[in-house]
């Protein structure tokens, strides 16, 4: 055969494998529309949660309420990237090590990490609250391991939150994925962050003592607004307020809107409106510690005070929430309740197949999130604490569908409070009546950041649906 000839057949073997590669690892693949009931991922995700349940002893003449909470400081140094824009971090840095294009500058305003540690008499559950864009998988196993060293919690007790700040300590995790998100990897992000969540955690499990509790919520939708479409939206701000016998208290807040409020150019360390909210609470109340909660953010935007900076319009945001919770929390008209059942599952979770969409026809290759570091098993936590259900998700969770959920569970006399970026981050989960409009794939989060494909919300709800019935069944014999 003539040298020319060889050549050609090699190159052409080349091409070849290059395209297949190329297809198999990128893409474009067609997409699918098929359902998950019979999928192992989610019966198997339905057994993992009847297998938490049964961690739980279920009483109807629960004791005392115990309750304890800790805080740590979360402050990062100057120079560690920031996560929440994408902007703010030059992909050249992660390819060829080029200069960051913005890094940190130092601390405007402290960051925490806050929990609350409640128990039955039996059971115990911790709520985590931080000031952070998402509670990174690896960093929640490392506390997981940590705190189990100190005490008897196991990942089954604990429901990691995060305020979603757009301006807190990335560098957290490996992989392009995270560096979009995060900025570079920087371990020792991770060891400051490890520490401060278990001491947090720790901290309050050792302060537990006899209290009491109350909870409730009001519409605050001056605040907040459908930044995707003309819908309704989840506007509760929730507040849930625990009392020692010494008068020390403990609130957590939670609230739906997007800290969004100050843009990528900012580069110093806020904990945007949940923090201001956080800080002049505890400004005004004594003895008081008080966390945070993001709710279900997924379509879900700021509505600041007009004028000023971002920043001031930030503060100013969460003075406004922080006089709604005031008005709200007289502990002469609260409804105190002193026992009370508590029950918390959580379970790793096999996600449906990836399907981040080119079209309606063509979607990437689901080999790519492996390739990017996208996890492919999400977590996904429930803690029921009486007549009141936390829900954690794994991804930026749609107020819409939230607002649906929150009220299927008031008809049975449940408060429920959906959380998103559980320990995990999976894109949007978004209604299913959009994903196959004409439009839906040109669209941010039912497009581009829509992973989990054409029926999330039949199968997070599914999931939640058996969790709620697991843990509240019992609670009635």
């Amino acid at each position: 055969m003539r040298l020319w000839k060889k050549a050609l057949l090699g190159f052409g073997a080349a091409f070849l494998i290059s395209a297949v590669l190329f297809v198999a690892c990128i893409g474009p693949w067609p997409t699918y529309s098929s359902g998950f009931e019979r999928a192992s991922y989610f019966t198997n995700a339905l057994s993992a949660i009847d297998r938490g349940a049964r961690l739980n002893k279920f009483t109807a003449n629960p004791e005392r309420l115990q309750a304890g909470w800790g805080t740590s400081l979360m402050n990062p140094e100057a120079g560690v990237p920031m996560a929440g824009y994408g902007a703010r971090h030059n992909i050249k840095e992660y390819l060829w090590g080029d200069k960051a294009t913005y890094l940190s500058t130092g601390v405007h305003d402290d960051l925490h990490v806050k929990a609350l540690a409640l128990g039955d008499g039996t059971d115990v559950a911790v709520i985590v609250g931080s000031d952070m864009l998402l509670v990174p998988p690896n960093v929640a196993e490392a506390v997981r391991r940590e705190v189990a060293k100190q005490t008897p919690l196991t990942s089954n007790n604990i429901l990691f939150t995060a305020s979603h700040t757009h301006d807190g300590p990335g560098g957290w995790g490996p992989g392009l994925a995270a560096f979009v998100t995060g900025g570079k990897y920087d371990p020792k992000v991770v060891s400051l962050l490890t520490a401060a969540f278990t001491q947090a955690i720790v901290d309050a499990y050792n302060n537990m003592g006899p209290a009491r509790m109350a909870h409730g919520g009001v519409n605050a939708e001056q605040f907040i607004r459908n930044r995707a479409r003309t819908a309704p939206i989840d506007a509760r701000l929730s507040y849930l307020v625990v009392e020692k016998e010494d008068g020390k208290r403990c609130i957590f807040v939670r609230y739906s809107a997007h800290p969004t409020t100050v843009g990528s150019r900012f580069v110093q360390f806020t904990g945007e409106f949940p923090g201001f909210l956080q800080s002049s609470l505890e400004a005004a109340l004594p003895n008081t510690t008080v966390g945070y909660i993001g709710g279900s953010l997924g379509s879900s935007g700021p509505k600041a005070p007009e004028g000023g900076s971002d920043i001031e319009r930030a503060k100013a945001m969460g003075e406004e929430l922080a006089k709604v919770v005031l008005a709200n929390v007289d502990p002469a008209k609260l409804k105190w309740q002193s026992n009370m059942d508590i029950a918390s599952i959580g379970i790793p979770l096999e996600l449906p197949p990836f399907q981040l969409r080119l079209s309606q026809k063509l979607r990437l290759s689901p080999m790519l999130p492996k390739l990017l570091g996208v996890p492919q098993v999400a977590w996904m936590q429930s803690v029921r604490v009486g007549d009141l259900m936390f829900v954690g998700l794994p991804g930026d969770f749609s107020g819409e569908i939230s607002l649906d959920w929150a009220n299927a569970a008031a008809e049975k006399g449940y408060d429920l409070w959906p959380s998103s970026f559980c320990t995990a981050y999976v894109g949007y989960i978004s209604p299913d009546k959009y994903y196959n409009e004409a439009k839906a794939t040109a669209e941010y989060e039912t497009g581009l950041m829509s992973w989990t494909g054409p029926h999330q919300e039949a199968f997070f709800t599914a999931l939640m649906k058996r969790m709620f019935e697991d843990l509240t069944k019992p609670a009635t014999v």
